[in-house]
């Protein structure tokens, strides 16, 4: 399963009464095919998917595989909580063409690490699509350590670790481990160079919605052994990612992309806009950006 360096976690775009808005969906499609985005990772939470009823998922997974048209692979956030509803979903999303399937560790609940490899290993029997398993002990409260995800990288469906642990140790450790083939994509915009540097295979991004032409050209410096080149980006385009982060995700970034010409409305509660003053802080972070450019 090839996802490319750079996977763009897709924001939702939503309407003035709150429902999806699939024009503006299929143009989001379009801008981000066009500026590096080389898969797309459609449901995640960036995506809002809290938020997304079950039929309003597969709607968006149906309508983007359709628009998609096989030019990049898209893979459809199904995991939750409850491995039952996960199983249930990612069956549905296979039927509808996706190429693969996004499974974060299960959030609240609180598996131990034996819950976590039954979570998973359950899922991935229930499917035949390729799976990234989504760490991100942020939001889940617990971590899954390296040593589960080796013993997962053996399951031959799960192929991509997406880490956000924001740890570079425990990513190092998945790398040595897991076999050559078994990639580790970043979480975390801000580390997607020096993951790089250890191994890893790219970003599952949300920075790429406004700035991935500079994201693709700082992996393609790297790979191209120029890392003076892609360093220097990576420190150009580290306060547009800081900035990005400084309210809960998708907030900021629904706001940047405004300032690209793509408008994706609002959010849903409980997430909230952006006050004025904050608008204004990120305004100056992207002029700065724009200016150095």
């Amino acid at each position: 399963m090839n996802i490319g360096h750079i996977s763009t976690a897709m924001v939702t775009p939503f309407g003035e009464d709150g429902s999806i808005d699939f024009i503006a969906t299929e143009k989001l499609i379009e801008h981000l095919i066009a500026t590096g985005t080389e898969s797309l990772v459609v449901c995640g939470t960036t995506g809002e998917s809290p938020t997304l009823s079950t039929d309003e998922k597969l709607e968006l997974l149906r309508f983007t595989v359709e628009k998609v048209n096989n030019r990049v692979p898209v893979i459809a956030g199904t995991g939750s909580n409850n491995t039952a509803a996960s199983i249930d979903l990612s069956q549905k999303a296979e039927a509808l063409g996706v190429d693969a399937l996004m499974i974060v560790v299960p959030y609240y609940n609180k598996p131990n690490q034996r819950g976590m490899v039954a979570h998973f290993e359950a899922i991935a029997n229930a499917t035949t699509l390729p799976i990234v398993v989504y760490n991100i002990p942020g939001r889940s409260v617990v971590n899954l350590e390296a040593d589960t995800m080796i013993a997962l990288s053996k399951i031959p469906s799960i192929q991509i670790a997406k880490e956000a642990s924001g740890n570079l140790e425990q990513m190092t450790k998945i790398l040595a481990g897991a076999d050559d083939d078994f990639r580790v994509y970043s979480g975390d915009d801000a580390l997607t160079l020096p993951l790089l540097a250890l191994g890893g295979s790219g970003v599952i991004s949300v920075a790429s919605h406004v700035i991935g032409n500079d994201m693709q050209e700082m992996i393609q410096a790297f790979h191209a052994g120029d890392h003076q080149k892609s360093a220097k980006i990576h420190q150009a385009i580290l306060p547009v990612i800081n900035g990005l982060f400084a309210h809960p995700n998708p907030v900021v970034v629904k706001y940047a992309l405004s300032k690209v010409g793509v408008e994706v409305g609002s959010l849903r509660l409980p997430l909230v806009e952006m006050t004025e003053d904050e608008k204004k802080a990120f305004d100056l972070i992207w002029d700065e950006y724009l200016k150095n450019k």
